[in-house]
């Protein structure tokens, strides 16, 4: 028996560090291969984990969803599946890069030479400079500082990983950054480049000015900015007056190809076809049609810009029009006027703006305006949704660039389909989640841009060759052979090319640009699973059973490892999507960084206990949204009183031997597992559905009921060895404490874990799920006691008495009064009843009670 080792004092305190410690040493949650090879595919039950972005600090929303996929894990385990529930860290990426900025006090410049000295200025606390007083370095030294921070980052990440409790094959780990992730994402680009999925194109393009990169259309926000609307006069060409437009951006006059209008607007269906003037710029422009112009907006009559706005882009393809390019891709306006801007005092105009910002641009146009009398007006503020990165600080501009994109439906419509339906073969918790993406993909309105100008990320593995004059010939990419993966085009020459000829006419230029980190991120399953490098792992995990995630990564990490897997092969990626919603403050508003009302998790955790806080996020059901108030958390309490009382009551049920022999003879015994077995029953039922939720409700209501009627009713005869009766006790309350203790360990890990210690040899994460005792109870024996036991403690709260206050008779009416009779001597006990008479009864309720005298 392993009574000897229950604590006197049962504590929920170092458990974690206790049990953590003993799963590693036991290899409690390693992936198996033998086993699952074994088994087959069906057999396995694999996670495609999010990796977590290593810079910066997990936050409470962290361990919410990642409690909920850890919640279903554990289950599936204790099904009897052999587990593939790995962990990756998303390295690369704009973020890290910004990271490493602001903690070491540098900026990367491609033009330095690698310095092996390099001693970074700062540790930790270099935010608040400005970066043109961060220090400049090379590419290389910047990218080893990005590498040394990820990982300190990762191995935080990793041990409140591990305090949460979840049970993740920490040999399973992978990096987005590590020379086995290049290789797989160079691999699966060229794969793409060669069915010609993947391509170039030099086309308007959403530009970051901070990043000095291309943002794509998943990585957009729309955040409300100041404007005016400004009234400004073109000329007709015939001398007959003037069309007026309203305009936030007057400063784009420049870029002006055209004044569009909606077809069915009659005020300027006579001049589509006919040309204006530009103010300022005297640039002739034709004025079109275009179902997109609002004839309710402004004047009703726009000017087309190239570029301001993503509706321009719209515009210009559609309407086949030049590209007067006046932005670069610092922001500033570009020196070199357009070629249609000829006249001396138009020369004169822009002059004045070359070299300027966007915003000292804007103004010195609108004061030229003023001047010539052309600005006939200027509205007062107001605020609109204007394009920014979703992780930086300043407007989108859009400038023409060449860059790298994959076909993703937005221009293919039958790959678009293909999509839409694998999305729909797939199961969806909570189903709603599916029409987001179904509307993501629908309202796609370009292909993938996965190129981007920065420095930490997976190298685009090609080169250029170069014609006679040195310059790239576009029609002649260079690819590397796959067996020499991964390669950096900037260090490493093509094949066929020897490094001195790097730059020169007739040799090559390398591609500088990394991909997009989604471009890697949307490759987890290959990267987890072992594509193209573990064929064996891969055919046993692949397609993945799960995608657990948020809800706001639907557009650009689920759908993205949809594309990849599809264009691949031609399969959803996995068979389920588990979606999580958002933490939200005392006010209901969402958690985020930007907000400041983010919460870390370690004080909570440290506070309370990981299984309260397992508790707190597994009450949540998938694709709800959970209020958290770090003041008050009232769930996380409710949580931890539950784990306490877990502990609690197997001490108490395991003070009772079960004897040689013993089997289940008392009707209420019989009761209250047959009562369980429906428990069982539906908590597995809500297990399978990913109603984790559901499963936890149903579990803790019958834990209080055992604990709060059956406990005390039966405790008398459980202690009474000359009770005929005690045996069928003991027995029906070690099989109970066995089955709630395996019933809550997917959500309560560490304390299910202590409890089973106490009484079997093994793990209660690799036990036997619990199954249906199939014992032939009536539940409603205990129900009936329940309500009885009830109206006998309200009688004596009344009275004003102890509940251990003996009764001398008393008189239940019960409409289950047969079923009251079953269980008789166990209610006279716990009431301390010397007469009990049971009546037929339309509710259940004492009609009479006869307290015994009490002594002084």
């Amino acid at each position: 028996m392993a009574d000897a080792h229950i604590p006197d004092k049962p504590a929920l305190e170092g458990l974690e560090q206790k049990w953590d410690a003993a799963w590693s040493a036991q290899g409690t949650y390693l992936f198996d291969r033998a086993r699952a090879r074994d088994a087959g595919r069906t057999g396995v039950f694999s996670v495609d984990t999010p990796p977590p972005t290593a810079s910066g600090s997990l936050h409470i929303g962290h361990v919410f969803s990642y409690t909920h996929t850890d919640v279903k894990v554990r289950f599936e385990r204790m099904r009897g599946k052999t587990v593939f529930y790995p962990m990756g860290w998303d390295d690369n990426g704009l973020p890290t890069e910004r990271r490493v900025q602001n903690y070491y006090g540098v900026r990367c410049d491609t033009s330095l030479p690698f310095d092996p000295d390099f001693t970074p200025p700062f540790r930790g606390d270099a935010k608040s400079l400005k970066p043109a007083d961060q220090i400049p370095i090379s590419r290389r030294n910047f990218i080893a500082l990005c590498e040394q921070l990820t990982l300190e980052d990762e191995k935080q990440f990793e041990d409140l990983f591990r305090q949460l409790g979840l049970s993740v094959d920490w040999t399973q780990t992978y990096r987005t950054i590590s020379d086995d992730t290049i290789r797989t994402s160079q691999l699966a680009f060229l794969r793409n480049l060669e069915r010609g999925e993947a391509y170039q194109s030099m086309a308007p393009t959403l530009w970051d000015i901070d990043f000095r990169s291309a943002i794509a259309q998943a990585e957009l926000e729309d955040r409300d900015q100041q404007a005016s609307y400004h009234r400004v006069a073109f000329h007709k060409t015939d001398g007959s007056g003037d069309i007026l437009i309203e305009t936030t951006r007057p400063e784009l006059l420049p870029a002006c190809v055209a004044l569009v209008a909606n077809p069915d607007d009659e005020r300027y269906q006579p001049y589509f076809g006919q040309t204006v003037r530009t103010p300022l710029f005297d640039v002739e422009v034709p004025v079109l049609a275009h179902p997109l112009a609002q004839k309710d907006k402004g004047t009703g009559i726009a000017m087309i810009c190239t570029f301001g706005d993503v509706t321009d882009i719209i515009w210009w393809r559609e309407l086949d029009l030049p590209n007067r390019t006046m932005l670069g891709k610092d922001g500033r306006v570009l020196p070199e006027a357009p070629d249609v801007i000829v006249t001396d005092a138009a020369k004169a105009a822009y002059a004045e703006l070359a070299g300027k910002t966007v915003f000292s641009a804007k103004k010195r146009v609108v004061e030229l305006l003023q001047e010539s009398g052309e600005l006939l007006e200027v509205s007062k503020p107001f605020t609109h949704p204007v394009k920014f990165y979703e992780k930086g600080d300043r407007p989108l501009e859009i400038v023409s660039t060449r860059q790298w994109y994959l076909r993703n439906g937005a221009r293919d419509p039958q790959l678009r389909e293909t999509l839409i339906e694998m999305g729909r073969g797939m199961g969806w918790h909570p189903d709603f989640m599916r029409v987001r993406y179904e509307n993501w993909t629908n309202g796609l309105t370009g292909d993938w841009l996965v190129s981007r100008q920065r420095f930490f990320g997976v190298p685009i593995p090609v080169w250029y060759a170069l014609d006679e004059n040195g310059e790239r010939d576009y029609d002649r990419v260079l690819t590397p052979d796959p067996a020499r993966l991964p390669v950096d085009p900037t260090t490493d020459a093509p094949d066929g090319y020897t490094e001195d000829q790097r730059g020169v006419p007739g040799g090559f230029e390398g591609e500088k640009d990394i991909f997009d980190t989604w471009a890697t991120s949307s490759l987890t399953p290959q990267l987890a699973g072992g594509w193209q490098r573990d064929e064996e792992l891969w055919n046993l995990v692949a397609p993945f059973d799960l995608r657990p995630q948020g809800q706001d990564i639907i557009r650009t990490w689920l759908f993205s490892t949809m594309v990849r897997s599809v264009l691949e092969d031609h399969r959803a990626p996995w068979t389920d999507a588990a979606i999580s919603g958002f933490i939200v403050d005392p006010d209901r508003k969402k958690m985020s960084k930007s907000k400041g009302n983010v919460v870390t998790p370690a004080d909570i955790l440290d506070a309370h206990g990981t299984d309260a806080v397992r508790y707190w996020a597994a009450s949540s059901r998938l694709g709800a949204d959970a209020a958290f108030d770090p003041q008050n958390p009232t769930q996380v309490k409710i949580g931890r009183r539950l784990a306490i009382k877990l502990l609690n009551a197997a001490k108490f049920v395991l003070s009772f031997p079960v004897p040689e022999g013993a089997e289940v003879t008392h009707a209420l015994d019989a009761s209250m597992l047959a009562a369980l077995d429906r428990v069982v029953r539906d908590a597995t039922k809500a297990f399978d559905a990913y109603d984790h939720a559901r499963a936890l409700e149903v579990t803790e209501a019958f834990f209080w009921t055992f604990c709060d009627d059956y406990l005390e009713l039966v405790k008398e005869r459980a202690y009474d060895r000359t009770d005929a009766g005690q045996a069928s006790a003991a027995l029906a309350l070690r099989t109970a404490l066995s089955t709630l203790v395996r019933l809550f360990a997917p959500v309560l890990a560490f304390a299910a874990e202590e409890t089973w210690s106490w009484f079997n040899e093994g793990s209660v994460h690799t036990a036997t799920w619990p199954e249906q005792l199939g014992i032939d109870g009536d539940p409603a024996v205990l129900s009936a006691v329940g309500e009885a036991l009830i109206g006998i403690r309200r009688a004596k709260t009344e009275a004003k008495v102890s509940q251990k206050t003996a009764v001398a008779s008393i008189t239940i009416a019960s409409p289950r009064a047969d079923a009251l009779r079953l269980a008789e001597g166990d209610l006279r006990a716990v009431g301390r009843i010397e007469q009990l008479e049971i009546i037929d009864g339309e509710a259940t309720a004492v009609v009479a009670i006869t307290l015994s005298p009490q002594e002084d």
